[in-house]
């Protein structure tokens, strides 16, 4: 058997020496925490589990909320012979071994088998392909855990056969249930430490967690053993004692979902003019460790994009401020990023010049072999100007107000408007001149008449 597929763990249970997290993990579904949106009665994986369904799923969640322990509960609840692959190390090797062992405990027993794969999203295609027709077949039903968006990582086909099960983090009720149980628990727990953690000490470990009842019960396990027993043998954990273990940056993949997820968030909040929630996002982001450059490039996007000329200084704030945190670094830089973002959150707001663009792009693309009238060509040679290349264009300076009608457009496009200015900051000054210029523009002789 390859070394990166197991069977579930003996009977016994993990022993005293692994860590608290891995001692308290569920042994059954009336001991799991969580996901009552899943396992509550009448709900999808309430309903699976009861009539014992193999059903192939996809567990999809952030850390600590539970997928590789309910992985385990559905295959000793469906009675189903469990092997388990971590697709960091497993190659096809492993995958191909893995469905020759569920052929032959189906042929000696008539028993199913679950293939669980945690980290799913990190097998490549080719490895993927490899596990889909026995998947298909029924073979071997698969259980996936990952923290990245299966619609992303999982090909089609094999996504196509599997349920997928969004789990979430777990809440501060659930956290502080799981502690709870941690501390009580004298035969797998910390309950023979005889600890006693005080109620600001137990908000923080529950703020700490961030949902990961895995980082919680790390942090406890570290705060109680770090904690002499007094003269009475109680184990006192205060708040200074959990902030001294905390130390955990944020869960944050710079290429990951949640990369995306809060830098969407972050541009969103510009969009919709919230300065407050913008900040949070742009601090939220920093703390987890991004590149304040990162988010500066979408502050001169959203400063083009959202806002455009309805105050086009805004643009000249976001690239002075990028700018500024190039020369500064952190952290004095973050406060210009900060400057702009509150900026850009309170400027009006157009996306007429990027909707101008989107139009002006398709029509190029339809009609790029529209000939340049005559007028608007270059004629740097004699034979050009006998040719009527630049016969008749009107030079705009001559004009005592500066601009005169004209076409200057491909004579099939003349009249056509890409850009529609609204009503708001600087756009609503050039709005109504530019309607008139365009009634006046569309009157000139034609291009035929003067050639």
């Amino acid at each position: 058997m390859s070394k990166s597929l197991h069977r579930l763990p003996s009977s016994d249970g993990p022993t005293l020496s692994a860590p608290l997290a891995e001692r308290m993990r569920p042994r059954t579904l009336e001991e799991f925490v969580g996901q009552r949106h899943l396992l509550g009665e009448g709900k999808i994986l309430h309903r699976l589990l009861s009539g014992s369904l193999f059903q192939s799923l996809i567990l999809w969640g952030p850390p600590g909320c539970g997928k590789t322990t309910l992985a385990h509960l559905i295959a000793a609840h469906t009675q189903g012979h469990l092997m388990a692959l971590s697709a960091v190390t497993a190659g096809t090797k492993d995958i191909r071994e893995a469905v020759d062992e569920a052929r032959r405990v189906f042929a000696a027993s008539r028993k199913r088998s679950w293939l669980f794969m945690d980290e799913i999203h990190r097998l490549n295609k080719a490895q993927q392909d490899v596990l889909l027709p026995h998947v298909e077949k029924g073979t071997v039903s698969l259980l996936g855990a990952t923290t990245e968006n299966p619609s992303f990582e999982i090909i089609r086909p094999l996504l196509s056969r599997c349920h997928v099960l969004v789990l979430e983090s777990l809440s501060s009720e659930d956290l502080r249930t799981v502690i709870e149980r941690a501390l009580t628990d004298a035969e797998r727990g910390l309950g023979g430490l005889r600890p006693m953690v005080s109620d600001e000490a137990l908000r923080l470990l529950v703020e700490a967690a961030g949902g990961d009842a895995r980082v919680a019960l790390n942090l406890l396990e570290t705060a109680v053993l770090s904690t002499p027993p007094g003269a009475d043998g109680i184990r006192r954990v205060e708040a200074s004692t959990v902030v001294d273990v905390m130390e955990r940056p944020p869960h944050y993949d710079k290429s990951g979902e949640e990369h995306y997820n809060l830098i969407s968030a972050f541009h969103k909040s510009l969009r919709g003019s919230d300065p407050d929630a913008a900040l949070y996002w742009y601090t939220r982001m920093l703390q987890a460790g991004e590149d304040p450059l990162y988010i500066g490039r979408r502050l001169v996007v959203a400063a083009s994009e959202d806002v455009g000329l309805a105050d086009p200084f805004a643009l000249v704030l976001a690239m002075n401020a990028v700018r500024a945190y190039e020369l500064l670094g952190s952290p004095e830089g973050e406060l210009h990023l900060a400057q702009a973002v509150v900026y850009v959150s309170l400027a009006p707001k157009s996306n007429s010049v990027y909707k101008a663009l989107t139009a002006a792009r398709d029509t190029a693309r339809k009609t790029p072999f529209d000939p340049v009238p005559f007028h608007l060509r270059n004629a740097p040679t004699a034979l050009l100007k006998e040719l009527g290349y630049g016969r008749a264009y009107r030079y705009p300076h001559d004009d005592p107000e500066g601009w005169v009608p004209e076409i200057y457009f491909p004579e099939a496009l003349a009249g056509t408007v890409f850009y529609e200015p609204t009503a708001r900051g600087w756009e609503g000054k050039w709005k109504e001149a530019l309607a008139r210029r365009r009634r006046a523009g569309r009157t000139p002789k034609s291009l035929r008449d003067r050639e």
